[in-house]
């Protein structure tokens, strides 16, 4: 059965369209999200079917992906290496994964120091207290200083480290996950919530939102890498 090629497009009806610039359309072409583009004899680009076809399905990627993964993986299919782009829709899906992993660990660095706290000390206290009460030596709180995880004040006069009541439970934190074996990452990042929001049932409904956030984030992904999927199959290079 005989073929009938492509209606031909403008540039401009291209891009309104897409709700773009013609100039972005050019680019994409240039940097290869659209299709190569034949020429007239007077040199103006060709745009038909297939290009709106290829900017449609940039865009339903962009919106799971983000445009820097989506100009990777479309520039790919267009010269023809499939395998380059769907390694780069995959490293977008494990980078959700490495993400959902961290909240987890977070999650269960969060219950394993959750009313651990003691009594709040009265008045701030020097290192040498701080260190007996988080049961390590006066090096290691400053070691955790240095890393930023513990932020005394100093006396004035003196100059001494002073702890306050929420210094000296940060101290009794990172004392507690480490021996517990969490890597600093995710001390930092427990002592982060607690230092932000102040209460244990804010850290745990802001982890909560940020679980939903990428459960949603998730689902994108997915319906982009299903346009992108569709799209290898018109081309003919990957089954239905």
């Amino acid at each position: 059965m005989a073929t009938h090629p492509e209606r031909r497009l403008r540039a401009v009806d291209l891009a309104a369209g897409a709700g773009i610039s013609v100039q972005q359309v050019r680019n994409y072409v240039d940097l290869g999200v659209l299709p190569p583009v034949s020429r007239t004899e007077s040199g103006y680009r060709i745009f038909t079917e297939a290009h709106a076809r290829a900017l449609a399905v940039a865009r339903r990627l962009a919106d799971g992906h983000g445009w820097a993964r989506t100009r990777q993986a479309m520039a790919a299919v267009h010269r023809g290496d499939v395998s380059a782009a769907l390694a780069a829709v995959d490293a977008g899906h494990a980078e959700l994964e490495r993400e959902r992993a961290e909240i987890g660990r977070v999650v269960a660095a969060f219950d394993t120091v959750a009313g651990s706290a003691g009594p709040a000390p009265r008045r701030p206290l020097r290192i040498g207290a701080v260190a007996e009460l988080a049961g390590v030596r006066t090096s290691r709180l400053r070691l955790w200083e240095e890393r930023g995880l513990l932020r005394p004040a100093r006396q004035r006069g003196t100059g001494y480290r002073v702890y306050d009541a929420a210094e000296v439970r940060a101290a009794q934190v990172v004392a507690l996950l480490r021996r517990g074996g969490y890597p600093y990452e995710i001390v930092e990042a427990v002592l982060g919530e607690l230092r932000s929001t102040g209460s244990p049932q804010r850290v745990r409904a802001e982890l909560a939102r940020r679980e939903q956030d990428l459960h949603r984030r998730s689902l994108r992904r997915l319906r982009s890498s299903a346009a992108l999927h569709g799209y290898l199959a018109d081309l003919g290079l990957a089954p239905r």
